[in-house]
């Protein structure tokens, strides 16, 4: 018995040591990110709002699996296949919120929400796509090989609303030459059979194309790609977009060299900044008068304006002066109102300075003036434009149209009157409306925003005339929260800084309780004492507000080492009250703060979440503002928290990356060692869409790229530097660190290494990977920070 016993005490106590996690090691924090739990994601609710589905894993299997609950028996089950299969997709409802047409797996169905049923309503071997009712509600518009199609509700009648064709309808057949033209007249002159043939062939023409009737008016798109197809209220009208490819834009390669062939295999990558980009136009086809004629773009306030860094270059300025061009665009739309008299375009000049609303008068295609919002550096912000799509912008009645704008200098919300060309802004505070939707009766509108704290997110209502916002969520961190189709419950994805995503559910009313769902963190992850960040804000050199957070040792190490974290993506957010997407890189801080660092990880100027100022802060020169404030934060170090300025590193990726390279190049007597992880080193190979907004192009601001790039700078090296990157990163190339690498090696550079990483892309995936890129990260400040 006394056996049994302790037998079971050491099974018990083996139990016991394997979920807890102990002292923090890299080895333990890098391993396949389940050992900590798998928190629940996708949310989406059933068309009928009876329950929540969403993804999870708390099993470790290979994959998660689909789940659900409902508002009021939150346990959650395994969703079985035939349930899976028999799922409505994400599509349009009517008016009344009775029926909902949506695509699944290239077919179009239709549910109704009485009987929770949905019915098939094509089912072809081509792919139909964007379904959606008309102003009636009679039938549905969707799209089937780049053509709209109308398929009437109670006959089933399908009619098709467009003939695209590549080829032009009215493009004649080659003539003949003069040998063939005789040959034809002679053989009219001398033959009476011929004569018959050819006056018969003439009738039985005239009497198919009357027997056809009218044909479907063939509408020419050349080589042109054809999208954003789609038909006005009262069916006249039927607008579409046509994309023109760039001439001369070469496609960059990514060589792969671990693969199963054994050969190198050529992954093909995109192009750079600066290279050709696609051109776009609206048309408007009108049905009554069965014509095509393209939108009006020329007479756009502001369509010939040139850029405001032109100034630095007289010559160049004198010739755009002259040349007096058209700024090329991209237009979205139309939106109609409810009745379809008026019709609201969105405009954005792809150097992306200006986003205009414009009326279009669909009879003539010309455009309006509604709003216009310009920016000497490039339109941003949530919700306003290309870069975040165009989901915050719509009519709340037949003529009044919402949107959002920096105007003010943080993204708000607006309301235009499309019949007298007044704007009322609806939103205002140094805050964000983050995400924006309007309710089914169009009378509310719904939006997140960090109203309390630029780090702490609540959903919030006001009416669509104006008012003050209506807090609806109550925790204290982030709440991405996913409104039922019927709008009484609140499916709310929930973290806190030290608490991972959790799901949550809450009936839509103002201080509801809301009731915690998944608890997906395991034992062993519990079992730390994670860190709660202290959140603290100082002022940079020129006096703005920056927010940072801050690690704090329990026991400092004698050499009172710090290291400063640079988040990834420039515009991102990492000082908030939520769980970092940075995961890996916050459970490293907690272990570096085990070991005696004060870690700090910094808002700098160009994060998100603060308005436009500090968004466009980096404009024309990256590694400018954006690195005084980590040179600031280094030097709060220094004087609140007792670190030694000798011993400060700095470690991040990507932006981060770039950063760290910019501080050990160009702030050698600050930062005595630094990690760059796949960065950034020339701005000149990095992508178009992103980088030709905050620096322009290299070949019309090449002052911009010089005094942004690192490689110009890499002879100011003096501390410890280590630089990580994957060989297939299909985003910051590894050509990227290859071209500094061989500038370190012509400057005569030895205080640095280069870790190559075989398998992986812009984005670690193996924890071999993580785990070798975290160890080196580590030993280099133990040996450079501590002097060990």
């Amino acid at each position: 018995m006394k056996k049994i016993f302790t037998l079971s005490f050491v099974l018990f106590s083996a139990g016991a040591m394997a979920q807890n996690l102990g002292q923090l090691t890299v080895e333990k924090i890098m391993r396949d990110p389940k050992w900590m739990g798998t928190s629940p994601t996708n949310i989406n609710w059933s068309a009928d709002s009876k329950k929540i589905y969403f993804d999870w894993n708390p099993e470790k299997a290979e994959r998660s699996a689909l789940y659900a609950i409902t508002p009021t028996n939150t346990k959650p089950q395994k969703v079985n296949l035939d349930e899976r299969r028999d799922m409505p997709g994400d599509g349009k409802w009517n008016r009344a919120h009775t029926l909902e047409v949506f695509e699944k797996d290239g077919d179009i169905y239709l549910y109704q929400l009485s009987t929770n049923k949905a019915t098939l309503l094509t089912n072809t071997t081509d792919r139909e796509s964007a379904p959606s009712f008309n102003t009636d509600e009679t039938a549905i518009i969707f799209t089937r090989e780049n053509n709209l199609y109308c398929l009437k509700l109670a006959k089933g009648e399908l009619a098709q609303l467009t003939n695209f064709v590549k080829n032009t309808s009215d493009k004649k057949p080659a003539k003949d030459n003069e040998q063939a033209a005789w040959l034809k007249k002679q053989q009219l002159e001398l033959f009476d059979i011929i004569k018959k043939e050819a006056k018969e062939k003439k009738l039985d023409s005239i009497e198919r194309a009357e027997l056809k009737g009218d044909k479907l008016k063939e509408i020419a798109i050349g080589d042109k790609r054809v999208n954003f197809q789609q038909v006005s209220p009262d069916g006249r009208y039927i607008t579409y977009r046509l994309s023109q490819a760039a001439e001369g834009a070469k496609n960059g390669i990514v060589p792969n060299y671990v693969t199963s062939s054994g050969f190198t295999e050529d992954i093909p990558n995109r192009t750079k900044v600066g290279a050709p980009q696609q051109s776009y136009e609206l048309f408007i086809f009108d049905t009554k008068r069965d014509s095509v004629y393209k939108v009006i773009t020329k007479d756009i306030p502001g369509i010939k304006d040139i850029p405001d860094f032109y100034k630095d270059y007289p010559k160049e300025l004198a010739a755009m002066k002259k040349a007096n061009a058209e700024r090329k665009v991209d237009i979205i739309g139309p939106y109609w109102s409810p009745d379809g008299k008026y019709a609201v375009v969105n405009v954005d000049a792809q150097d992306n300075k200006d986003r205009w609303l414009m009326k279009l008068n669909a009879e003539t295609g010309k455009l309006i003036l509604l709003d216009r919002q310009h920016d000497d550096a490039w339109i941003g912000g949530p919700g306003t434009g290309a870069w975040f799509g165009n989901s915050s912008l719509g009519f709340t009645d037949n003529t009044h149209f919402y949107y959002q704008s920096e105007a003010s200098g943080y993204s708000h919300l607006y309301l235009a009157d499309v019949a007298s060309g007044s704007k009322k802004q609806l939103t205002s505070g140094k805050w964000e409306v983050q995400t924006l939707q309007l309710s089914n009766d169009k009378k509310t509108f719904y939006f997140t925003a960090n109203i309390e704290h630029p780090g702490i997110t609540n959903f919030y209502r006001i009416p669509v005339t104006g008012g003050e916002p209506v807090k609806l969520t109550t925790m204290k961190g982030g709440n991405e929260v996913t409104l039922s189709p019927d709008e009484k419950w609140l499916a709310i994805r929930y973290s806190y800084s030290n608490k991972p995503w959790e799901l949550y559910v809450q009936s839509n009313k103002p201080g509801a309780q809301a009731t915690q769902v998944t608890r997906s963190t395991t034992p062993e992850f519990n079992s730390y004492q994670w860190r709660e960040p202290e959140v603290i804000s100082f002022k940079n050199r020129i006096g703005k507000d920056i927010y940072a957070r801050v690690y704090v040792p329990k026991n400092a190490d004698p050499a009172k080492p710090a290291v400063i974290f640079v988040h990834g993506a420039g515009y991102l957010q990492n000082v908030h009250y939520w769980w970092s997407s940075y995961f890996r890189e916050y459970m490293f801080n907690n272990m570096l703060a085990d070991n005696g660092y004060v870690v700090m990880d910094i808002d700098y100027t160009a994060s998100s979440g603060y308005g436009r100022d500090i968004r466009t802060g980096i404009y024309r020169h990256m590694g400018g503002a954006d690195l005084d404030d980590q040179v600031d934060g280094a030097k709060l170090l220094v004087e609140k928290y007792g670190v030694n300025a000798k011993h400060i590193g700095m470690y991040g990726g990507s932006y981060g990356g770039f950063m760290t390279l910019m501080a050990m190049f160009t702030k050698p007597d600050v930062f005595a060692a630094g990690a760059a992880l796949r960065s950034v080193t020339d701005w000149a190979h990095y992508n178009h869409g992103y980088t030709s907004n905050i620096l322009n192009e290299p070949y019309n601001d090449e002052k911009a790229y010089r005094q942004s790039s690192p490689i110009y700078f890499a002879d100011g090296l003096k501390g410890r530097l280590l630089m990580c990157h994957g060989m297939v990163d299909q985003n910051v190339n590894f050509q990227d660190i290859v071209r500094l690498s061989q500038r370190l090696i012509e400057l005569h550079k030895e205080n640095w290494e280069l870790a190559p990483f075989p398998v992986e892309d812009h984005g670690f995936e193996e924890p071999s990977s993580w785990t070798d890129e975290y160890k080196r990260i580590y030993k280099l400040f133990e040996e450079t920070l501590k002097g060990k």
